[in-house]
């Protein structure tokens, strides 16, 4: 028998030894100190954990859901962008530099070839995505690239789109 063997009965020997020196009431004060400290991480470890997931699970539910919709629509949408004819070469130009126009000073189109650089300086979020949005549906183009920082009068940088080859 090795060592580490023989020490076990011992150890367990002197517990039992201290155990049986404590008096009653020592005896019960730490049994109900066990208690409480079982019960408190059976708390901790067990329920607390399983009743936050059911309590956050309808919100949760309800931001998948929400995510799922959009997710839908996007699907639609592109199917929908898909099964559009093709648009000629000039029209999807005229229907980027529209889109580009209503940006303002705010940004400068540059055309190159099958490609088309936007330079933002100061736009906000929301005449971005409305003119990704217009150069998407109206010009039939798709972002290459885009590389854009937030400054304190908005966002400045460049966006790349191809256009349609008809």
């Amino acid at each position: 028998m090795s060592s580490g063997q023989a020490a076990a009965p011992t150890r367990w020997q002197g517990l039992a030894a201290a155990w049986r020196r404590r008096d009653a009431r020592e005896r019960r004060l730490l049994l109900l100190g066990a208690g409480v400290l079982a019960l408190y991480l059976l708390w901790a470890l067990a329920l607390q954990p399983a009743l936050r997931t059911l309590r956050d699970a309808p919100a949760r539910i309800d931001r998948l859901d929400v995510q799922m919709q959009t997710m839908q629509q996007q699907a639609s949408e592109a199917q929908a962008l898909r099964a559009a004819p093709p648009i000629p070469p000039p029209q999807a130009r005229a229907a980027l530099q529209a889109a580009t126009a209503q940006l303002g000073g705010k940004a400068r189109l540059v055309e190159q070839g099958e490609r088309a650089v936007l330079t933002l300086d100061g736009a906000s979020s929301q005449e971005l995505q409305a003119w990704l949005n217009e150069v998407r549906v109206g010009a039939r183009a798709r972002v290459v690239e885009l590389r854009l920082r937030q400054q304190p009068q908005g966002l400045s940088g460049t966006v790349i789109v191809a256009l349609p080859q008809g």
